[in-house]
């Protein structure tokens, strides 16, 4: 089986819409007249993305919460969502949870598939949106001397998947960022939505803007500071990190947790170390 990596180098190869920005990004753009648009497509694997025990209502709240929040990282106003549904589960239950989810962010569907299944279920999901500002901002916008800020606490939905109830709906029904997004659009270098852990994250980032950056983990805001290094691996966060010039006024409340530097040995440095190999700084598909 190919990895993620070797999938995506195989896609590469493959004709490519100038929008698909060489699928180094986490979403798709097309203008039309002096609108641009924005797509992205996620999908929710049973036993990968949720437990077969979990809510479905809770599950429809994600799906469309995690194509909301790629969205937000481009600063778009989503337009709507289109999604495929595997029948067998608690169908209803899911209507449920979609219905709760699309009301409070405002977000009409447009239609979708669905398809019978007798084994684990997968949800899918495109969401559409509408640029508010261009440049759309994108992973590889980094540039030497930013700043590099992530918005929220990082670690929260890693202590809901535990249990914790406090942060239990941090996990289940995340909320995107779409102001915060709108705000920040027109003033970031960089920005995308932390989905697979933040190192791995900052390491994407620098990796497609071709420089280094520099982490220093005692700056990062996170839930449960005894246990910094697996709050800032585990992932499902949704915060938004960017980069910004030093000494901008910053339109969304963030906190600074490094700097952009000329690249060097590696794309991530953490205290100092050199982390050249994405391995174990996040999640990967294997």
């Amino acid at each position: 089986m190919m990895t993620e990596h070797e999938f995506l180098a195989a896609l590469r190869t493959l004709p490519l819409h100038k929008g698909a920005r060489g699928l180094k990004d986490d979403c798709g753009l097309i203008e039309i007249g002096d609108e641009t648009l924005i797509f992205n497509h996620d999908s929710m694997a049973e036993g990968t993305h949720f437990r077969p025990e979990a809510d479905l209502a809770d599950v429809a709240w994600k799906l469309v919460a995690i194509n909301l929040s790629d969205l937000a990282s481009k600063g778009a106003e989503p337009i709507g969502v289109l999604f495929g549904h595997a029948l067998g589960g608690n169908d209803r239950q899911f209507i449920e949870g979609l219905r709760q989810v699309l009301t409070a962010y405002d977000v009409p569907l447009l239609g979708g598939d669905t398809v019978a299944t007798t084994g684990a279920s997968t949800y899918s999901m495109t969401a559409i949106g509408r640029a508010t500002c261009k440049p759309v901002p994108s992973r590889d916008a980094a540039r030497i001397g930013h700043g590099v800020f992530v918005t929220g606490t990082i670690g929260r939905a890693m202590l809901g998947f535990e249990g914790d109830k406090e942060y239990l709906e941090a996990f289940n029904r995340p909320r995107p960022q779409i102001d915060a997004g709108k705000q920040l659009a027109p003033h970031v270098g960089a920005m995308m939505d932390v989905s697979d852990g933040l190192l791995l994250d900052i390491h994407r980032m620098a990796r497609a803007s071709e420089l280094s950056i520099s982490v220093e983990s005692s700056a990062v805001p996170v839930a449960q500071p005894d246990r910094r290094g697996e709050c800032m691996r585990w992932g499902d966060d949704y915060e938004l990190l960017f980069t910004l010039p030093q000494g901008t006024q910053l339109p969304f409340p963030a906190t600074m947790i490094g700097t952009v530097e000329p690249r060097g040995s590696a794309p991530l440095y953490l205290d100092g170390e050199a982390m050249a190999d994405a391995e174990g700084l996040g999640y990967q598909h294997s």
